[in-house]
């Protein structure tokens, strides 16, 4: 998956950047999306537009007029995202919706808008319980990867109520045992960000059903090139015998699970 895009080749968050990431192989793209002050939602993961467009100016305080102009059209609706443009399919595809600092109100937003792009059976969201419960109870049938950051899991009753189907980790936290026994409980395992070869390897070789990275070209590469399998065991290039890899149960929408 590429994180926000391809961000070391195109400016994060924009459609340049996610649509460099899938001409790289990416099987979805991860994007964050705020809301301006009139409510419209941005791809944008910061707070204010300092870091990547050099205007201190915060996002909650702009319209959306006022962010095209300081941005030169730079930051793209959630809709822009979601829809072609001028016919091109390059936006189109599997987007996963990280919504930091997001409330209630800006969840329902964003599920509202993809809704009415007749995108919900593409796009998935992202973030910590709080807002993963916010948009479960936007969306009963939403498709939710929860943001875990400890090695402990999470309880039977949050599990209950988000019903994530993924629990997304930073790739330091994964080991086998934690990717088998997400595995048992039915849940898919996604790591964020790997960006070295030796990294990425590992990963794989622990189970993990998707990577986040900067780097989707190396990745691919990766991918391209899975290490030997060791004796007795199927190949694969992610879980042996688990799901969305060759070898285990299909995985509805996806095609290799990286």
């Amino acid at each position: 998956m590429g994180h926000r895009g391809d961000p070391y080749r195109v400016r994060e968050n924009t459609l340049p950047s996610v649509r460099s990431a899938r001409e790289r192989g990416a099987d979805a793209v991860e994007i964050d999306v705020r809301l301006t002050r009139d409510g419209v939602p941005v791809l944008l993961h910061d707070s204010s537009l300092k870091r990547l467009w050099n205007q201190d100016r915060r996002l909650a305080e702009l319209t959306h007029a006022e962010v095209r102009e300081l941005t030169h059209d730079g930051v793209p609706t959630l809709r822009e995202a979601l829809l072609p443009v001028d016919g091109r399919a390059g936006d189109a595809g599997r987007l996963m919706i990280d919504l930091p600092g997001a409330d209630a109100a800006s969840v329902r937003t964003v599920i509202g808008t993809v809704r009415e792009c007749g995108a919900a059976e593409r796009v998935y969201y992202c973030a910590g319980p709080d807002t993963m419960l916010a948009v479960r109870a936007a969306d009963p049938a939403a498709e939710i990867a929860m943001t875990w950051t400890t090695l402990a899991p999470p309880r039977p009753a949050l599990l209950a109520a988000v019903r994530p189907r993924w629990l997304n980790y930073r790739f330091g936290l994964v080991s086998r045992e934690l990717a088998d026994r997400d595995h048992r409980e039915g849940l898919l395992v996604s790591a964020w960000t790997a960006d070295t070869r030796r990294s990425m390897r590992r990963l794989i070789a622990r189970g993990v059903d998707s990577i986040t990275t900067n780097r989707i070209d190396v990745l691919s590469g990766v991918l391209a090139r899975p290490a030997k399998a060791p004796a007795g065991s199927p190949r694969s290039s992610g879980v042996p015998g688990g799901p969305g890899v060759p070898g285990g149960p299909r995985v509805p929408g996806k095609t290799r699970g990286f």
